[in-house]
């Protein structure tokens, strides 16, 4: 039976998976997938799609059983964060998640993984926040890449440094964007996050 690969985070992930017979979407899930497929199609891990649009890491809190424990995955590959820095931008009236309190939540999930399943994690940096390598965002969203950092360091979680990635990308000052409206991928963006994620895993 091929191993299982779960992937779990916010509308970067989903990217149109309820809407895909296979349930992958058709972004950096689906472009790891058919990766991993065409490289080695008798082997290949069974890719599992569980990002949801909106998420912040407190959703993510309120449905770990049902979507990642109970499937007892062999890979868990967790992004998420940039929806707890968005409304921190653009609606400081909610509930916010400051750095601290994404750590103690990232904490809780990663202990719950290591716990109760074999799987091996993988988390990765949260993307950016506007195509300028020093938007607010970006510099909001420098200490949430830190804690992330942090915890693959003191779990011995695979780490995927997409924001690094794409910091080097826009330091190049290209003509090409890596998403539609700062946040969200487009195709470019997707191949950036399938090609980050792969080089990782595919290493180790």
């Amino acid at each position: 039976m091929n191993k299982i690969l779960l992937f779990i985070g916010d509308s970067i992930t989903e990217s149109g998976r309820f809407e895909d017979p296979e349930g992958l979407g058709n972004g950096y899930v689906r472009l790891v997938h058919d990766y991993l497929t065409v490289r080695d199609p008798l082997h290949c891990p069974q890719v599992v799609n569980r990002g949801i649009s909106g998420n912040h890491s407190t959703d993510l809190v309120e449905r770990w059983d049902r979507d990642v424990i109970e499937l007892n995955p062999d890979y868990v590959s967790i992004s998420i964060g940039i929806n707890d820095v968005w409304r921190r931008l653009d609606n400081p009236h909610k509930e916010l998640v400051f750095p601290d309190r994404y750590e103690d939540i990232l904490r809780g999930l990663i202990e719950e993984v290591l716990s109760r399943t074999k799987a091996q994690l993988i988390l990765m940096e949260p993307t950016i926040h506007r195509e300028e390598v020093d938007s607010p965002g970006n510099q909001m969203l420098a200490a949430y890449v830190s804690v992330v950092q942090k915890l693959a360091s003191e779990y011995g979680a695979l780490l995927v440094p997409t924001h690094q990635a794409f910091l080097e990308y826009l330091q190049q000052k290209p003509t090409a964007k890596l998403t539609t409206d700062g946040v969200h991928m487009n195709s470019l963006g997707n191949m950036l996050m399938a090609k980050t994620w792969l080089s990782v895993f595919l290493k180790n």
